[in-house]
């Protein structure tokens, strides 16, 4: 049972005589008058407990993207239930609007719908729904929350899909599909065709050209091979969930970061004909996406990432090789989404890279801080000039780390969160267009 604003009024006009007459039987007379009043507006008022609930909502939406649900209410008792509805929707799963009013008649339903704007990943619950239903005289009313379940996925928003276009156009240069053909070691043979003015001259197959003859000149006509990009290499990408990738830059999380960063590899190599796989790891693995292909990898890797956090542990780098080797026993294209601030913090890092990096060619993707960068320009002040001095220190620590890792034969990507995946993707396409895949 709850009181209404209209309850707390009523007794309020019964200390009018108290005030003005000092007549305290007539005010206790009043308050019993009130009791009566509010006893039977109760008791008329229908029973949220007779209600039934059914849920309908979509499994998922991208995060940001606003969905709607519905909450079909259907009233099984004899009286008619006035009132609120309250629909219990996580905060991070920005339902507008939290409260509806409610009118049912006995025997019949109605359609309550609830937008919803998720501004975290991971499962958006709604556990309960209240239902606070007053009498007639709104003096008061009952109040029930029913468990009615439900949930909506929200998956990674994948804004840096816009990227995509251009480099599918960069790739289809690569692999042959425009007048643009490439030469490098490790790409494989395409087709034959005849020379034109600015081939490379190491490029003609005197063989090829020795069985070809122009009829009308009787010489020999120069061919020359074309090659392609090499296919069915496996792209394997490792995120670090560790404790650095809960660190907010640029007001979004460092993991939100990678797994755009992943997304945007993921289509690209899967558009190039290469194998993706996907291990979201910091001590156990907490997402796995492997042997999927097509439409269906990027559906499953937004899948797997959507409920995964960050853990507030240290990542054991010494276990990757192993995870990687479960994945592929051949040479393959490892990308490592991670941190690469602090020179003590990278130590297991460092260690680990000598044993993949002797089987794999190696990318450690690492988001830097605009903010970091900023302050080094800012020295206006004795303050500013300190601030400007702890920045220029982190941005030499980072450029260590760095040095570091291309030493033990890894190439290294580092930007700005919004700048980091087309620069893994653009990382991908320079080393497939060098043959080291």
């Amino acid at each position: 049972m709850t009181v209404s604003g209209w309850f707390v009024a009523l007794l309020g006009v019964g200390s009018v005589p108290l005030v003005l007459f000092d007549g305290v039987p007539g005010l206790l007379g009043w308050l019993v008058v009130v009791a009566i009043l509010t006893a039977i507006d109760l008791a008329i008022a229908g029973s949220p407990r007779a209600l039934r609930f059914e849920r309908i909502a979509p499994a998922r939406a991208r995060l940001g993207e606003t969905v709607e649900t519905e909450l079909l209410v259907t009233n099984k008792g004899r009286r008619p239930v006035r009132g609120v509805l309250r629909d219990a929707w996580q905060p991070s799963a920005g339902a507008r609007p939290t409260r509806q009013p409610l009118r049912l008649p006995p025997r019949e339903r109605r359609r309550l719908r609830t937008t919803l704007t998720p501004v975290r990943r991971g499962e958006r619950r709604a556990a309960q729904v209240t239902v606070r239903s007053y009498g007639p005289l709104r003096l008061a009313a009952r109040q029930a929350s029913i468990q009615v379940p439900g949930a909506v996925r929200a998956l990674p928003p994948f804004t840096s899909r816009k990227h995509l276009p251009s480099r599918l156009a960069r790739l289809r240069e690569l692999d042959g599909r425009t007048s643009v053909m490439v030469r490098g070691q490790g790409t494989e043979f395409d087709s034959l065709r005849e020379f034109v003015r600015g081939d490379d001259v190491r490029s003609i197959d005197w063989r090829a050209t020795a069985r070809r003859r122009d009829p009308s000149s009787g010489g020999a006509t120069l061919v020359v091979r074309t090659w392609r990009p090499e296919r069915d290499r496996r792209v394997v990408i490792v995120v670090d969930s560790g404790r650095t990738s809960a660190a907010r830059i640029a007001d979004e999380p460092r993991i939100d970061t990678s797994f755009e960063s992943s997304l945007l590899l993921g289509a690209l190599a899967s558009r190039a004909g290469d194998h993706v796989d996907l291990l979201v790891f910091d001590r156990v693995v907490r997402g796995r996406v492997q042997g999927a292909s097509g439409p269906q990898l990027l559906a499953r890797m937004v899948d797997a990432m959507a409920p995964i956090e960050p853990q507030l542990i240290e990542t054991d780098w010494d276990a990757v090789p192993a995870l990687v080797r479960q994945v592929t026993s051949r040479h393959s294209l490892v990308v490592l989404l991670t941190s690469i601030d602090a020179p003590g913090a990278s130590r297991g890092l460092l260690a680990m890279l000598p044993q993949l990096t002797r089987r794999h060619t190696v990318v450690v993707a690492s988001v830097s801080d605009p903010d970091v960068l900023a302050a080094t320009r800012e020295r206006g002040d004795r303050e500013q000039v300190y601030r400007a001095a702890a920045a220029e220190r982190a941005l030499l620590d980072a450029a260590r780390v760095a040095a570091a890792i291309r030493q033990l034969g890894a190439e290294v990507v580092s930007a700005a969160p919004a700048d980091l995946p087309p620069a893994v993707a653009d990382s991908y396409l320079a080393l497939k267009a060098a043959g080291r895949l």
